[in-house]
């Protein structure tokens, strides 16, 4: 890795005289044509030729027009179409030497030793083959006359990089595998359409999902939607689940609940290896309670669609990973696949990961699961925690006993996914013995006593409800100190769950002030953050910054959309986010815009000035449509309006402008899969941390907390959820504009620019290290990652 005093930036990396290919290979994802748009724009940047290979491995066989060059305009207005535009295919032939052969003998004639391939781990499995077997394919192809020695001297070894586009999820190494997070968007729209009629008719539904070999859509879509019960191939339910499925769902409807929602994977089995159909569970269903049941099957729409905003900046993130590594490759390089950790993008040798995935199926083969589960990886073992805590409400007699009284309210704005946290908190907090209270209209309601007990079943069908059900209030508790403490005294308050925004963090310093004051105070308290702003310190994301994302870029679409057929045109759009620019940089990055600006990147009039003459001069060329984002609060004077105005003038006889305010739309909403099971996981984690905290801080009859690590905020820190006191982060925070100092999304908008065509400066000294794939983690030492 390089040291921190060698910086490394990408401009300083020539590809000149180099030249990649790019292919799509396998079973197609959404967000696929995000990272041929990044290959081909990154790689034209520092000089290479970059090729487009035409349905997949096919078209390298095939060769003729299938291989072909790429200009910076092939891949403009391909951002936000699903699927693959450069087609994608099996191909028998590849699986031959003979047919490998005529892949080398195509990509040599055309000087190409860089590889780009995106698919999942047949097609990468195949390239690394190709890449072994390159030299002596290119000594059968001279004694052959195909190609000349001096040919096969020059291009005498070949550079492989993958990236995962599944929407399985079923590559181990990574996180989050390209597509995967558009399919949970397909599977919850899917979900939140049924629950509506499910509820009309009292009806139970199962729903089929993808993953043939993987659980893992069918997880984190069943812990999205809070169903009723799951059935994934690695953890096939224990025997006697028939009778066990039928209690669980009869029970529910004794609770009034009016419907049952039951997921199942399309490789779901039993303990004997044996399949579990979605038929099969109708019929049982039908049989064993007489209730009104249907299945729905989802198939082939779960790839459909547009990419979701998570899939474009992981794609786009991705492509620039894969041409940096491309550039640093050498012949002793092992062909790698730049992947996914937390929040930070790595490389890790492809056959590593390989191994790892074909071991997991070896071990479900042998009816190894537990073993299955932990080779899937820290994010797929922790979701299923996460799921077995919340799914299977245990009898009273079976919970801990514990005398303590946990509040949970939120404060500041709403933002989607905090019921989805309010729900998990609860609930977390029931299976650990405690009562949970619930405060209705933040510090406010607090004060005024708007406080009652919350049971289980109080939170049911939350997950997929937007905003906030508790009610939330931006008001500070300092002016309300004396009443709060009064009402936790009241109602013995032994710790505090505070889920919001600025306001929620601003309201932890304040408590933590009083504290010598007031001795209600001395309580455990943790924070989770949840504001679309995404401006909280010590988190890299809030609950409902991704809703807010993807409620920007499906706007911005339509509006680009709405111009199709017109003359030349650009949009000026004004996002929210405070002083903070999380959304309109990376919302930027995802919908494909020209510029955004920030109030964290000062601009002047002549910044202004040369992006309107780029966008003249891009405008003058094929491309039709241009669209530049404003933070509201990005600069007092350049304004929306002004910005508009200027752009209007400037681009006379060339384009004309329109402006949209977004507003609060981007607040609004039912919350995205990734914020659903973003906050039930973390929410769940601080309630768990939360019962820690009661037991060390318990004596002599009562709990007393006034140490600086009994008041946290629980956030995502690059690769792991980690407490941190909320004193420590004082120092992190400018308080005069509400966000953090340092902002890790800020290494983004170079990539932005790049990608819109400006010559800028990109740090990527943090990119380069070759990691290795880490094996059988011990439950305890994984940390949640979004999902």
């Amino acid at each position: 890795m390089a040291q921190p005093d060698q910086k490394k930036f990408f401009e300083n990396l020539s590809g000149a005289g180099k030249a990649i290919a790019v292919l799509t290979s396998g079973g197609d994802a959404q967000g696929m044509n995000a990272a041929v748009r990044a290959v081909v724009r990154v790689g034209i940047y520092i000089g290479a030729k970059v090729y487009f290979i035409h349905e997949g491995y096919q078209g390298l066989v095939d060769g003729g027009e299938n291989i072909e060059e790429a200009k910076w305009e092939s891949v403009s207005s391909m951002l936000q179409v699903g699927g693959t535009v450069i087609g994608s295919a099996r191909c028998k032939e590849f699986r031959t030497h003979e047919g490998r052969r005529a892949a080398a003998q195509n990509l040599v004639l055309r000087g190409i030793t860089n590889l780009c391939v995106i698919g999942g781990d047949g097609s990468l499995t195949g390239a690394n083959l190709f890449r072994e077997e390159w030299s002596g394919l290119l000594d059968e192809l001279v004694q052959q006359g195909k190609i000349d020695r001096e040919s096969a001297e020059k291009y005498s070894h070949l550079n492989i990089v993958g990236m995962v586009g599944s929407i399985d999820n079923d590559f181990c190494g990574t996180d989050m595998t390209i597509g995967t997070d558009s399919a949970l968007h397909r599977i919850i729209e899917v979900v939140d359409a049924i629950v509506t009629t499910a509820q009309s008719h009292q009806r139970t539904f199962v729903l089929e999902v993808m993953g043939r070999h993987c659980g893992y859509l069918a997880l984190v879509s069943a812990l999205a939607c809070g169903a009723d019960w799951m059935f994934i191939p690695e953890m096939p339910p224990a025997d006697g689940w028939e009778e066990q499925m039928c209690t669980k769902l009869s029970e529910n409807r004794a609770r009034k609940k009016r419907l049952n929602i039951i997921i199942v994977s399309e490789g779901a089995i039993d303990t004997s290896n044996k399949p579990i159909t979605s038929e099969h569970i109708k019929n049982l269903v039908v049989k064993c309670l007489g209730f009104d049941t249907r299945v729905t099957i989802l198939g082939h729409v779960q790839r459909g669609g547009t990419p979701s905003a998570f899939d474009r900046i992981l794609a786009s993130r991705m492509g620039v990973e894969a041409v940096l590594a491309l550039l640093e490759a050498s012949a002793d390089t092992p062909a790698c696949v730049v992947s996914l950790c937390g929040n930070q993008a790595v490389r890790l040798p492809l056959m590593e990961c390989v191994q790892m995935t074909q071991e997991v199926q070896k071990a479900m083969d042998e009816r190894r699961f537990e073993e299955a589960v932990r080779l899937r990886g820290r994010s797929f073992e922790n979701n299923l925690n996460t799921y077995k805590l919340l799914a299977h409400r245990k009898p009273q007699s079976e919970l801990p006993i514990s005398s303590f009284n946990v509040a949970v309210l939120n404060v500041g704005a709403p933002a989607a996914g905090m019921n989805a946290a309010v729900r998990s908190a609860v609930r977390v907090g029931i299976t650990e013995g405690h009562k949970i209270f619930a405060v209705n209209d933040g510090f406010e309601g607090f004060a005024k006593g708007q406080i009652k007990e919350i049971k289980w079943g109080d939170v049911g069908g939350w997950t997929g409800q937007g905003g906030s059900l508790l009610g939330t209030k931006r008001t500070l508790p300092a002016k309300h100190l004396e009443k709060i403490a009064e009402q936790m005294k009241a109602n013995k308050i032994n710790a505090l769950l505070v889920i919001g925004g600025f306001e929620a963090y601003l309201g932890l310093v304040e408590l933590l002030a009083a504290r010598g004051k007031y001795d209600e105070f001395c309580v455990p308290i943790v924070m989770v953050p949840a504001t679309v702003s995404n401006n909280v310190p010590g988190s890299d994301f809030s609950i409902g910054a991704d809703t807010a994302l993807n409620a920007i870029t499906d706007t911005c679409d339509r509006i680009k959309q709405s111009a199709s057929g017109t003359k030349r045109r650009v949009f000026i759009i004004e996002t929210m986010g405070g002083y903070c620019g999380y959304l309109a940089s990376v919302g930027g990055l995802a919908a494909g815009a020209d510029a955004a600006y920030i109030f964290e990147e000062p601009f002047d009039i002549r910044d202004l000035q040369s992006n309107v003459e780029h966008l003249t001069a891009k405008m003058k060329t094929s491309i039709q449509r241009g669209l530049v984002l404003r933070n509201e609060n990005s600069n007092e004077n350049y304004t929306t309006d002004f910005i508009y105005q200027l752009y209007s003038e400037e681009g006379k006889g060339v384009f004309d402008c329109r402006k949209n305010v977004l507003g609060h739309m981007q607040q609004g909403g039912a919350p995205s899969p990734f914020d659903r099971n973003f906050g039930t996981k973390i929410a769940a984690k601080a309630m768990l941390w939360i019962s820690r905290k009661l037991k060390e801080t318990y004596r002599k009859g009562r709990v007393f907390a006034n140490t600086d690590d009994t008041a946290c905020l629980l956030g995502m820190r690059r690769r792991a959820l980690v407490f941190q006191p909320v004193v420590d982060l004082k120092n992190e925070t400018d308080f005069v504009h509400r966000i953090p100092k340092e902002q890790w999304w800020l290494k983004l908008r170079p990539l932005m620019k790049i990608l819109a065509k400006y010559k800028t400066s990109l740090d990527v000294s943090e990119s380069g290290q070759l990691e290795h794939v880490v094996r059988h983690r011990r439950p305890e030492e994984s940390e949640g990652v979004p999902a």
